[in-house]
């Protein structure tokens, strides 16, 4: 491995180029890890409407959905506007642990009701789990040494445990692209699917309380 790393830097050195590990993965992680998200999303919210969760699972697994995505979105917003340290890596992390924990209920309620989870529906999951914890991979390995003052509780560090603004910000089109792409992929399937869930939860009461009706009149009641 050492002299593969040594021909490459030579290699690199002869055509006058230079790889920038740091920048590669951050590239990776803002225009690749990130955007990529959204595809298995978008699947996980058509296999809910096959599935018909409204009549099934209803409005409580939608909601743990919504959940979900709260605990996934806190953490990315976070870091999008601020530099990675002690305290924002302790929200990264506890969101990932809180998100793992939320989805084992998710699909123990799909499960205990009657919406049938398919196995692409499951493996779709599988990606939605593993994504979160991949991100947050990259990240310790791009901020080493702020994982280090995280296990030393942030010690030495005035700024450890407050929220700053990234020295480098991100361009102004990027973070409007990223909000476009999460109103569309996340917001809007997920709130239709938490409406439809709504309306169907009222028309059965609705159509329970018709029944009732009924059934006292049929009695004489």
């Amino acid at each position: 491995m050492r002299l593969m790393g040594q021909d490459r830097a030579t290699r690199a050195a002869a055509t006058g180029t230079s790889v920038d590990v740091g920048e590669a993965t951050t590239r990776y992680l803002l225009y690749g890890l990130l955007p990529g998200w959204f595809v298995p999303g978008i699947a996980d919210w058509a296999m809910h409407r096959r599935t018909r969760i409204e009549d099934t699972a209803g409005t409580k697994e939608s909601l743990i959905h919504s959940l979900m995505m709260a605990e996934v979105g806190l953490p990315i917003a976070l870091t999008l506007r601020y530099e990675v340290n002690p305290l924002l890596l302790s929200v990264q992390l506890a969101g990932a642990a809180v998100h793992e924990a939320t989805a084992l209920w998710d699909v123990r309620t799909a499960v205990r009701s009657e919406r049938e989870v398919k196995p692409v529906e499951q493996h779709i999951h599988s990606f939605l789990e593993s994504l979160p914890f991949g991100a947050l991979a990259s990240l310790m390995c791009l901020h080493a040494d702020q994982v280090k003052s995280l296990v030393k509780g942030g010690r030495g560090a005035p700024d450890a445990w407050r929220l700053v603004p990234r020295r480098r910000p991100l361009s102004r089109a990027y973070l409007a692209g990223i909000a476009a792409a999460i109103g569309t992929c996340v917001l809007l399937p997920y709130g239709e699917e938490l409406l439809r869930c709504r309306r169907a939860a009222k028309a059965r009461k609705k159509e329970r309380a018709g029944g009732d009706a009924a059934h006292w009149r049929a009695n004489g009641h």
